[in-house]
């Protein structure tokens, strides 16, 4: 009897679920960027709110939540009712390693949300002054094991930070951080020669490599981008598997409907197949995805494994 009340009522929150999804959405929906105006993620939401706006027929309004790194607005999607109307757009950052980095982050980026889509990728690529000395990644890592190189990053956790670390364990280099206050800071040392050498997203650093003011060493993706053709992976120069890829995706609290993630991630992947915002991915430098919801979040779960490794090894933490 008891097995015949657990599966009706599970049938009738299926029904629920199914029927809330057909009137879906009735109302405004909200997309919070967990980053200030202006930035990739930001300019993803905006992307993603009007295209969905149009299929879907009402307004999804970008919010901007910034502050540590995206977890605050990360943590106010996570509160929020699990209806359909707040949703978030998910990065490396904020779900794979702030979890690591915050020993009181307010949310947990595995049981507090459903993931719906994953929207693009762009690898980490290192990077030395036009000027530099380092021709290779084979310089960098003989000069490297032979004597301290002083590197810069975004800041301290940062992407760019964990990379390093992650190609230190990888080589053996011996290596200094210098951290700054965001990527155009740490850029401006690099190119001036104050500091040597640094990793950071393509997107970053894509306009002064064309400009030949920056050499890029290598791409940490498993492929080779297709906007750099020319640059070799760190992995096929000698260390096989490396990778250190920023994505960002979107994703509702935890126990959101399925119906309604279902419908949110076929509208987004329609999106996603669209020439026109192929054509402004490309223009950010980001490889677009549009996955299942499934490949999606067994993606976080393994990029929340990886990155809190290299986070315990390089001993990083933000309190």
């Amino acid at each position: 009897m008891h097995a015949v009340r657990v599966l009706c009522a599970a049938l009738a929150l299926a029904a629920a679920g199914a029927a809330s999804a057909q009137g879906y959405p009735a109302k405004p929906v909200r997309i919070i960027s967990p980053f200030p105006p202006g930035q990739a993620t930001d300019i993803m939401a905006r992307l993603v709110a009007e295209n969905l706006a149009q299929s879907l027929g009402q307004p999804f309004i970008v919010e901007n939540r910034a502050g540590a790194g995206g977890a605050l607005g990360t943590e106010a999607a996570a509160k929020a009712a699990p209806d359909g109307y707040t949703l978030v757009m998910g990065t490396i950052g904020a779900l794979a390693i702030g979890p690591a980095l915050y020993s009181k982050l307010g949310y947990d980026p595995i049981r507090d949300f459903a993931p719906i889509a994953n929207l693009g990728l762009t690898p980490q690529t290192l990077v030395v002054s036009s000027s530099s000395e380092l021709k290779t990644l084979r310089d960098f890592v003989e000069r490297g094991r032979a004597k301290p190189i002083d590197y810069a990053s975004s800041g301290n956790g940062s992407a760019s930070h964990l990379a390093m670390e992650m190609f230190r364990s990888a080589s053996g280099v011996q290596l200094n951080h210098v951290p700054f206050k965001g990527s155009s800071e740490a850029q401006t040392q690099v190119l001036g020669g104050q500091v040597q050498i640094m990793f950071d997203a393509i997107p970053g650093v894509a306009a002064q490599i064309k400009a030949g003011k920056l050499r890029a060493l290598g791409i940490a993706s498993p492929e080779r981008s297709p906007f750099f053709p020319d640059v070799a992976t760190i992995a096929e120069q000698g260390y096989p598997g490396f990778a250190a890829v920023g994505w960002i995706g979107i994703v509702a609290p935890a126990r959101t409907p399925e119906a309604i993630l279902d419908r949110l991630n076929a509208e987004v992947r329609r999106a996603i197949a669209k020439p026109e915002v192929r054509e402004r991915l490309a223009a950010l430098s980001f490889l677009p995805v549009g996955d299942t919801r499934e490949h999606f979040a067994a993606f976080i779960r393994e990029e929340v494994a990886k990155w809190a490794k290299v986070v315990k090894e390089s001993g990083a933490k933000i309190d």
